[in-house]
């Protein structure tokens, strides 16, 4: 990145990634929808360079100076991922409910599924200073058509919180959505009640917009609130400089 502040972490590797059994090709322009993934005909055709069309959404692994985010695998993340996911905390504001390993793996599946579809893009983040995998987070609610896309399923175990871990994730996915896509908005939500996520979101610059009142029912049976933040192309410098100085401190 031609503008990185001093002190600030690498650009990411922007490098195709191998395909494995879990995932295939990103889907071509026409099988994309606003939301769904179904197929729409009034999309770029497959193979236009993304620099016309803003988003070629395919597996990428994105690095900074304090964690790599790699395209999630079963085969490589998901011993770890279950070594440090069963934390009952980590799911306290989810709508999913995950209490044994076979949840956590269906919720993996889920994940790679959802990639398959085109509707998402998963990652496992591991630390780079030992190289164990301390959660994960995902591209989701990708809207090609519309270049918006939400950031978020996002967990980190404990004794990686309140670290410079999770700031910096948000920050090269923010990053790789507005520079490389060519994002016109990317969103986050969380729980109403959780206002130690709200207050995170606050703290990197997104702009609060409004509670969606009983918006989804977890896997609890409980109606939940949601409220949803975002940033705007037209922010993402302000933001961007926002990150970079919180991590130039890190």
């Amino acid at each position: 990145m031609g503008d990185r502040m001093p002190g600030t972490m690498p650009d990411e590797r922007g490098a195709r990634c191998r395909p494995t059994t879990w995932s295939r090709e990103a889907p071509s322009a026409t099988d994309w929808t606003e939301d769904t993934g179904a197929a729409r005909r009034d999309l770029p055709a497959a193979g236009t360079a993304p620099s016309l069309w803003g988003m070629l959404v395919e597996p990428v692994t994105l690095e900074g100076r304090h964690v790599r985010l790699e395209p999630l695998s079963l085969e490589r993340h998901g011993e770890g991922l279950l070594a440090i996911g069963l934390d009952p905390d980590l799911w306290r504001w989810t709508i999913v409910r995950i209490e044994t390993a076979a949840d956590l793996r269906r919720y993996l599946e889920r994940a790679l599924q959802e990639q398959a579809e085109g509707r998402a893009l998963p990652f496992a983040a591991v630390e780079r200073a030992g190289g164990r995998v301390v959660g994960s987070t995902r591209f989701g609610a990708i809207a090609v058509a519309h270049r918006r896309v939400e950031i978020g399923w996002t967990w980190i175990a404990r004794p990686w919180q309140r670290t410079a871990i999770n700031t910096e994730a948000k920050y090269l996915m923010i990053r790789h959505a507005f520079e490389t896509w060519g994002c016109r908005r990317v969103e986050l939500k969380t729980d109403a009640h959780n206002e130690r996520s709200r207050r995170a979101m606050l703290r990197l610059g997104c702009v609060e917009e409004g509670v969606f009142r009983k918006h989804l029912i977890t896997e609890r049976g409980t109606p939940r609130d949601t409220v949803y933040y975002s940033v705007v192309d037209d922010e993402w410098p302000a933001v961007k400089a926002r990150l970079e100085g919180l991590l130039a401190r890190t």
